[in-house]
């Protein structure tokens, strides 16, 4: 897989140089494309299977959605990019012991969901679509890209009775600097990224706005912070920033389970469940 990463951004890079226009459009492109569709792992296959499945429509997309439980007590899963719904199969396990209704979904270009790319503004469409569906959330769970869509969503008024960020940046520019990190891209290529994304979605301040630690004050539910110290995705000093940015927020770091493994180790799902269960300790105060 590093292999045809790399491959590809020397492709895009001698596309930009022979043909600038040609290479900007195809590193845009990339940009909001996800790497493949992720399959569902055999170890998730049976969880994946006990699902209630059924299916949004996103301008005409559709959009696949699980749902497990009795409906009581809703907590939305949101995976991130190049990921799908059933990557929290550990985590759904444990939330039905607690008595929670998992909830999880594939984003446009995800799993089992139509289209080829997304985007954070399609995920916040997701989540109130879901959210009309099955009312508020006992908590919402994001993983990773999940993770700056989740705190957006709960700004524009999302309802929530706490939040879990799993592996998620704090600045939202990280997007385009892992990107074209991982590729290997000219600067250039970068700035238009950022410029062209700012016009196409239509948020002057897209990279400001759209990052987990922007207005913190918005946020007003419990949150709890989950990393790996071998991340080397987004590295565990965004965790930090976000523990500094929500000072009231619980702090939890492992080590050597990376950015994608974390999902489903005991180590972190005990300690989220746990955390779930403190807001319903708390309510029948």
């Amino acid at each position: 897989m590093k292999a045809a990463i790399l491959l590809t951004g020397r492709l895009v890079n001698a596309t930009a140089l022979l043909a600038p226009p040609l290479g900007r459009r195809l590193a845009y492109t990339l940009f909001f494309r996800p790497t493949g569709r992720a399959p569902v792992h055999p170890r998730e296959q049976a969880v994946h299977a006990a699902a209630v499945r059924s299916q949004l429509n996103l301008d005409g997309v559709p959009v696949a959605a699980y749902a497990w439980g009795d409906g009581a007590r809703p907590v939305l899963l949101v995976h991130g990019w190049s990921s799908r719904g059933s990557r929290f199969a550990g985590l759904v396990t444990d939330l039905l012991d607690r008595g929670y209704s998992p909830i999880a979904f594939d984003a446009p270009g995800h799993g089992d969901s139509g289209g080829q790319s997304t985007n954070l503004l399609q995920y916040e469409r997701i989540i109130r679509m879901l959210q009309e569906r099955h009312g508020t959330f006992a908590a919402i769970v994001a993983h990773s890209f999940g993770v700056p869509c989740a705190f957006h969503a709960l700004r524009v008024g999302v309802r929530a009775e706490r939040l879990v960020a799993v592996s998620g940046p704090a600045e939202f520019d990280h997007l385009v600097t892992e990107f074209t990190r991982q590729l290997r891209l000219r600067p250039s290529l970068a700035a238009y990224l950022r410029v062209r994304s700012v016009r196409d979605i239509g948020v002057p301040d897209l990279w400001e706005r759209f990052s987990s630690t922007f207005e913190p004050e918005a946020l007003q539910v419990p949150l709890l912070i989950v990393h790996d110290t071998d991340d080397d995705v987004v590295s565990v000093d965004h965790a930090q920033r976000l523990h500094a940015a929500y000072p009231g927020s619980r702090l939890e770091i492992t080590s050597g389970l990376g950015h994608r493994r974390i999902l489903g180790d005991p180590l972190v799902v005990g300690p989220v469940g746990e955390f779930l269960d403190a807001g319903t300790t708390a309510a029948k105060r």
